[in-house]
């Protein structure tokens, strides 16, 4: 089977591309290789991707003819979308970053499925859609119509205009809410990088809220297992489904979305000290208050997830941290 993974050298993407090659199946990747952050890293998570069936574009999925002209080259059986600009708080100081891959590349992704017969589209939406909820475990049953980062709003937008398109068009479309990852090889913005990178440079780590924040980190490997499973999973229309009965992750078309997520949130705090005791140095720690854009808590109900696919995360915090931090010490010699 022939695929399109979009964001190849980045965190997920890359790892999706070596666990398709290695079941023997043909990618394409693609990427724009931004400096939203160290390009060096991408182009190691690149360079580490030697399997003969993979080819590497590198293309800004917001370009429209170009895109166009390699869906129109290369045949897909299926795309998975995992490119985008990612960060929460980064969406505070360059909105417009967001318009451009989120809003204006993902059409382009749908357009190009359009006018391919792409067999499913698979794509990268958030768990920061539930937003102001306060109901746990966050599930894809709940409302996610009041986002509180432009970074949300995008992802929402995503599965809205990817319902649109499975209606008007019958192409098969699947979200997938992804819940903290973590994990080697990931990026520099996020919690685990940096509080690994400055408790090991003896620099003070920010603790918003005071700790009190709750995450559902889900190690890399339990991800791709997920992304690949459900690629399997085409969805189908469903002419008994109404929105006045029916669930808003599924649809009469054909459409879908899913959380992915270890579904068992940890306390901030203890994630920190799984950091700390794996490092065997305590962090020095400034608490502060809660940041805009940030939410109390993900908690991921990954149920419906589990009987489409039987997906069930397996890598505990305490492994994912070991894991994490070895390579991190070997990829920067630390």
């Amino acid at each position: 089977m022939k695929y399109l993974v979009t964001g190849a050298v980045g965190f997920i993407g890359s790892a999706v591309v070596e666990k398709l090659t290695s079941k023997g199946h043909i990618v394409v990747g693609v990427d724009n290789i931004n400096d939203y952050y160290d390009v060096e890293l991408k182009l190691a998570r690149l360079k580490r991707i030697t399997h003969p069936k993979f080819r590497f574009e590198e293309l800004d999925i917001a370009d429209r003819e170009d895109l166009a002209n390699l869906f129109n080259v290369e045949s897909f059986d299926r795309v998975i979308h995992l490119a985008a600009q990612a960060g929460v708080r980064y969406s505070l100081e360059n909105p417009h970053a967001y318009a451009h891959s989120n809003l204006i590349g993902h059409l382009n992704i749908l357009e190009g499925c359009r006018h391919n017969q792409i067999a499913h589209l698979v794509y990268a939406s958030s768990s920061s859609v539930y937003g102001l909820n306060a109901k746990t475990p966050f599930a894809t049953s709940d409302s996610v119509d009041h986002p509180v980062s432009l970074y949300a709003a995008t992802k929402k937008s995503n599965e809205l205009m990817a319902h649109s398109y499975s209606h008007l068009y019958e192409i098969p479309t699947t979200g997938l809410r992804f819940f903290t990852v973590y994990g080697s090889w990931g990026r520099p913005d996020m919690a685990p990088f940096i509080f690994t990178k400055k408790i090991l440079d003896g620099d003070t780590i920010d603790i918003n809220n005071n700790g009190d924040m709750w995450r559902d980190f889900t190690h890399v490997d339990d991800i791709v297992e997920g992304i690949i499973r459900i690629a399997d999973v085409i969805p189908e229309r469903n002419t008994n489904w109404t929105v006045e009965e029916g669930s808003p992750a599924s649809s009469s078309a054909p459409y879908s979305v899913y959380n992915i997520g270890h579904g068992s949130p940890i306390k901030l705090m203890d994630f920190v000290k799984a950091i700390e005791d794996e490092l065997g140095i305590e962090a020095k720690k400034n608490f502060r208050a809660m940041q805009p854009g940030d939410v109390y808590q993900t908690y991921a109900d990954t149920q419906d997830l589990f009987e489409a696919t039987g997906y069930k995360p397996k890598v505990s915090v305490k492994e994912g941290v070991a894991e994490f931090i070895s390579w991190y010490r070997g990829f920067y010699n630390k």
